[in-house]
């Protein structure tokens, strides 16, 4: 077994090193070198996410340099989100006409309690969100406790649910000034991916927190699941409005 561990991860690290070829680690790439480089690093045998990472100047410490969001990609992500909404009533039966995967009040928050989570994304109801307090030490770890910042703490819960069916990415900065996301897969076209990426930079340029001095994008990179990543020309990101 061990054996057979060793020669997977060899495999790993040999692909790994024959991409490394593709990328010239010293160049910072312009958005459209990346782009069209981004094709050729392909390598796995499933349909590998496009990752975006930023280094934002910004000191999360503080309150006024959070940055928080999320923003509709154009395109959508490539993957099937299953989304739950708590509610009651009128919200209940709206969230269901919008395709919601589960709908509950008591009865989801008893689920969640016992550890059964088998959704991706939570939207509650503002009135509901006592209720989901209660279950804030199980969702805030997991990053699906619903927020006001990501549209998930609303009145329009049909227009949260067909966001997160559609396309939605919620973005939020670690302490490190740090922000990842998936933009889409290797497997659309050249112009959604773009589509996909412009939507996402400005997303994060319209939340440029006013405390933040300086270059507010330090450095940027993108990469694929299993590939090295491409530094990017950053003033041509901080541009993108």
């Amino acid at each position: 077994m061990n054996n057979e561990k060793t020669e997977s991860a060899a495999k790993v690290n040999k692909r790994f090193q024959e991409l490394l070829k593709k990328v010239d680690k010293e160049k910072k790439y312009s958005v459209d070198e990346a782009l069209a480089n981004i094709k050729n690093l392909a390598s796995a045998k499933f349909d590998e996410t496009i990752e975006v990472a930023l280094k934002l100047n910004v000191d999360p410490r503080h309150a006024d340099q959070m940055v928080r969001g999320s923003v509709v990609l154009p395109a959508g992500t490539g993957k099937t989100v299953r989304v739950a909404v708590i509610a009651k009533d009128e919200k209940a039966d709206e969230a269901k006409a919008a395709g919601a995967d589960i709908v509950g009040s008591d009865d989801l928050i008893e689920e969640i309690q016992a550890g059964r989570i088998n959704f991706d994304v939570l939207i509650a109801t503002p009135n509901m969100m006592g209720l989901v307090g209660k279950v804030g030490r199980i969702l805030g770890p997991k990053g699906i406790m619903p927020n006001p910042k990501t549209g998930t703490v609303t009145m329009d819960v049909a227009k949260a649910v067909e966001n997160n069916k559609g396309g939605q990415v919620n973005f939020r900065v670690d302490k490190q000034g740090n922000i990842h996301a998936g933009i889409g897969k290797i497997s659309f076209t050249s112009e959604q991916i773009r589509e996909n990426f412009e939507a996402f930079i400005k997303a994060i340029n319209k939340h440029k927190p006013a405390a933040a001095k300086g270059k507010y994008i330090k450095s940027a990179a993108v990469s694929l699941t299993m590939s090295p990543s491409m530094n990017l020309e950053n003033q041509e990101l901080i541009d993108l409005r």
